[in-house]
């Protein structure tokens, strides 16, 4: 992973045909998204349950972008490694889902994947001050987390902006993840976001067997924050 500020696409699998994962991977990068963005539930952290290690590793060899694997998920540090493992390049963990986040991002970067930290709607930005010597990617949440298909919280955008400042020019990732459809991800570009996590506003319409409504959906969503 090189880094760089553009605005990336990262289809949530969440929002994907669970009976074709490997096709529907293949097909949401055939169709021009940047990175694939795996949403791991627990049922604890969150109120859903998703998928764990394995099926990361399923998918993986249908991957050629970067696997980028959000773990709402508590406790976070028993399973860093199977996902290291599994072949996530970005890992992500919530500040809110253990008392040791600094130790967190250490094991992750010790598992040989790039470092992410997730912000709730209600936590505020400055509960990373003292962590970005240590991430890759900081995800601000602009739903509540644990469901696909909710509306975009727009107290947010303001986060987005304070945390853009904070960073300043360190090479670290600002994630957008809740609620991005065509009329959102400008507002989350502006203030200086540049990975775009989408799920039902690139899904809809489309499937493995007709992809191309994938394409045209990524399209309206990068084309929107130019």
């Amino acid at each position: 992973m090189t880094f760089d500020r553009s605005v990336k696409i990262a289809p949530s699998i969440l929002s994907a045909d669970f009976a074709n994962f490997g096709l529907e991977c293949e097909a949401i990068e055939a169709q021009g998204a940047d990175w694939v963005h795996v949403d791991v539930m627990d049922g604890h952290f969150v109120p859903n349950i998703t998928f764990g290690p394995d099926t990361c590793k399923a998918i993986r060899p249908h991957i050629k972008t970067v696997m980028d694997v959000h773990l709402m998920i508590a406790p976070v540090d028993p399973y860093i490694e199977a996902f290291a493992q599994a072949g996530a390049d970005v890992i992500t963990a919530h500040v809110e889902a253990g008392p040791h986040i600094h130790r967190t991002l250490q094991a992750i970067r010790g598992a040989g994947a790039k470092a992410g930290i997730a912000l709730n709607p209600g936590t505020p930005v400055e509960s990373v001050d003292y962590l970005l010597d240590m991430v890759d990617l900081v995800c601000v949440m602009t739903v509540n987390p644990g469901f696909g298909g909710q509306k975009f919280i727009h107290s947010q955008v303001e986060k987005v902006r304070k945390l853009r400042a904070m960073i300043g020019d360190r090479p670290i990732h600002i994630e957008i993840d809740g609620g991005v459809t065509p009329e959102t991800a400008p507002l989350v570009a502006e203030a200086g976001a540049d990975v775009l996590v989408a799920g039902s506003a690139v899904f809809k319409g489309g499937s493995v067997s007709n992809p191309a409504p994938y394409g045209e959906n990524i399209k309206a969503i990068r084309a929107a924050t130019r």
